[in-house]
């Protein structure tokens, strides 16, 4: 059998919404509905939640302890290194990668994804390289021996903060020869749909749309439901990926 296991970047420390994966969301946190939610997919060997040592992070162990699910301690910056320490003790063939801050990410997108990188036989597969998803529901699939060298030959801050930068710009889907890359297309471009949480207002459309919904609904579901009803949602205007952007700058 192939050996698959998700990690799932949590920690205290956000520039923007410190703690926000410790918040009550439904009748648990932020962290917990999004652990329950991956809990569902069919096609994981294994959940790893990567922390750091930050102060409060045992409280993300503890969360992590309650759903049953792995937790490792690692770098607080160099999330390259946190995250391929997390795989290595399990030697995976394939690595799924999500935040925590998504907890919505759909537990049967996450094995679509998963099916369609292990049956095209390549080595990083994603539903970002075209982003036609919402945010809030980035999938990102690899072999570990991909993620093994982008571990040892990273260098940029970028590279090392976000995981999958190096893969991606080195990847055949970006002109590049070490990785070969295939994007899992949405049905749709529902890229102005923002289901996850950097900011406080962000965290209100996730508790509204769970008190509307539940927390057990398909991606396109709530997709729906904030296009429906755009008039009652204040954060989706906020830029995507300014974590990662704000990265990029630093290289500079």
């Amino acid at each position: 059998m192939v050996k698959t296991i998700v990690i799932t970047q949590a920690r205290v420390g956000s520039s923007r919404f410190p703690e926000k994966v410790l918040q009550p969301l439904g009748a648990s946190t932020l962290l917990g509905v999004h652990l329950q939610r991956l809990r569902q997919a069919k096609h994981v060997s294994q959940i790893v939640v990567a922390t750091t040592f930050e102060e409060k992070s045992g409280e993300i162990l503890e969360i992590a302890r309650q759903e049953n699910i792995l937790a490792f301690q690692g770098s607080t910056n160099d999330v390259l290194d946190r995250f391929y320490q997390a795989a290595l003790a399990h030697q995976p063939d394939f690595v799924v990668r999500v935040t925590s801050d998504c907890p919505l990410i759909d537990p049967q997108l996450l094995d679509d994804v998963i099916q369609m990188v292990q049956s095209h036989d390549v080595d990083y597969g994603s539903n970002i390289l075209i982003e036609h998803f919402p945010d809030g529901q980035d999938i990102e699939v690899f072999r570990f021996d991909a993620l093994e060298k982008a571990w040892k030959e990273a260098k940029l801050s970028s590279e090392r903060e976000h995981v999958t930068p190096y893969i991606i710009k080195n990847s055949d889907y970006r002109g590049g020869v070490l990785f070969r890359a295939i994007n899992y297309d949405a049905p749709a471009n529902y890229n102005h749909i923002r289901m996850t949480v950097d900011e406080p207002r962000d965290l209100v459309t996730i508790q509204y749309l769970i008190a509307k919904l539940g927390q057990n609904r398909p991606w396109l579901d709530y997709t729906n439901y904030i296009f429906e009803n755009q008039d009652i949602f204040s954060n989706q205007d906020i830029l995507r990926n300014e974590g990662y952007l704000k990265s990029i700058q630093n290289d500079i």
